[in-house]
């Protein structure tokens, strides 16, 4: 147990005090929250921009009122220059595009007929924005030409809000899942990346050492089992302290750089919705609605989540490094490594598709629950289904499994390890591999 301890403490230290390691933890963060504050910077001045639209109604049915100015695109009614003056002057001004409606002798014709002309492609969501009011004024007078009052109409329009409660009697919302399903994305996507990056560090290590010769003298006073032990308990541990730096620094930065911006989430939410969403999202955002998504957030068993994180994130990476770790040891350079890369990284990337392909949809479903149990799926899986409330039972069967088949998968990967770590000049197969699994020397 001393030797283990003192692998594990060789392999921690040596790993964070790599100048690379060290450079990486404080500039990651950086990067990440300065990439986020150019996304922002340039979402902003993109908004800044006025497009000027020009368009020619000779069907007489719209009015400026149709066409009314948005915060960034501004109407002008240029029918009576006619269409082929109208496009010269779009093609030689910096207008951003001239719309062009035809008389045509019924609504379903003319709504086919109308045109656009632009010096460049037009974004989607301009497109989008010209079609809802086109679509909703021939609508309009579809429903006037059957003699239907569009007062009423307008009238009987219903919004319906159906609340949700659990047995025991709370409400919950509608809106928190979404704040579950990023809860639980986030989660699954850390997880991946730090089996990536962590495993294939355990893997790279491995092949140093024995391409040195060192792990010759290593191995002369210590088991190759609490060798490959200890190298993956160390870089998780450095990992884990990186990542935990990680978290602590993108919050505050991400803190402070939303304070000095001055970023408004609201801005960009309803930045580009019709005027039916943009009335629907202020009713949700009424005083009584945040208040329950607060008392959401507060009913949510944060300690359990953050528990439950830390168990799947470490038996997971524990689960795939103890594989890494015997590529590693199997070949004698990274290149090798290749052949036996694809079925270690085919699960974990399975357990991301399986997640957001049926968590999201159905997190109680019978794929979602079996793909939760299976151990080298689970990590991401589960983590995804936890926000969404995972019975213990469920759970402890899910820890069982993964902690039965992390142990088992240990055992199988030291007894290639204590073999290839001594080869030599040769690239190692798939039954090389099965010899040195049933080697009993």
């Amino acid at each position: 147990m001393s030797k283990l301890k003192l692998i594990i403490e060789r392999e921690f230290i040596a790993k964070v005090r790599n100048k690379s390691f060290i450079v990486m933890t404080f500039l990651s963060p950086l990067i990440m929250v300065g990439m986020g504050a150019l996304v922002y910077f340039l979402m902003k001045k993109n908004d800044e921009k006025i497009k000027t639209i020009v368009y020619v109604d000779e069907s007489k049915l719209f009015s400026k009122d149709d066409f009314k100015d948005t915060k960034t695109i501004h109407y002008k009614d240029f029918t009576t220059d006619g269409i082929v003056a109208t496009k010269k002057k779009v093609e030689e001004g910096n207008y951003y595009g001239a719309l062009y409606i035809p008389k045509k002798d019924s609504l379903e014709i003319l709504a086919n007929s109308i045109e656009f002309y632009s010096k460049d492609s037009p974004g989607l969501s301009v497109m989008n924005s010209i079609e809802n009011k086109i679509e909703r004024k021939l609508r309009n007078e579809k429903l006037n030409n059957f003699g239907i009052d569009l007062e009423k109409i307008n009238a009987s329009r219903i919004q319906s809000d159906i609340k949700m409660f659990n047995f025991s009697g709370e409400e919950s919302s509608k809106l928190i899942n979404g704040l579950k399903i990023g809860v639980g994305a986030i989660a699954g996507y850390f997880l991946m990346m730090f089996v990536m990056i962590y495993g294939t560090s355990v893997m790279r290590s491995v092949i140093e050492e024995k391409t040195s010769r060192i792990i010759e003298v290593i191995v002369s006073s210590v088991k190759p089992f609490q060798l490959m032990l200890g190298k993956i308990i160390g870089n998780a541990s450095a990992g884990l302290l990186q990542f935990i730096v990680w978290g602590i620094l993108i919050s505050v930065l991400g803190l402070v750089l939303t304070t000095i911006l001055g970023v408004d989430m609201s801005e960009i939410q309803t930045a580009n919705m019709t005027p039916e969403q943009l009335e629907a999202t202020k009713q949700a955002a009424s005083g009584d609605k945040m208040q329950l998504i607060l008392q959401e957030i507060a009913r949510l068993p944060l300690l359990k989540l953050f528990i439950l994180f830390i168990f799947y994130f470490l038996g997971g990476y524990m689960l795939y490094s103890s594989l890494f770790a015997a590529v590693g040891a199997a070949v004698d350079n990274e290149t090798d490594t290749q052949q036996f890369m694809l079925p270690i990284m085919l699960p974990l990337i399975l357990g991301v598709y399986v997640g957001f392909a049926t968590v999201i949809s159905d997190p109680h479903g019978p794929i979602s629950v079996a793909f939760s149990y299976i151990p080298l799926t689970s990590p991401i899986v589960m983590l995804m289904r936890v926000p969404f409330g995972v019975s213990w039972g469920e759970l402890a069967i899910s820890m069982s499994l993964l902690v039965i088949t992390f142990v088992f998968m240990v055992w199988l990967a030291a007894k290639i390890y204590r073999v290839g770590i001594l080869m030599y000049g040769k690239k190692p197969t798939y039954k090389d591999l099965y010899k040195w699994m049933k080697y009993k020397g």
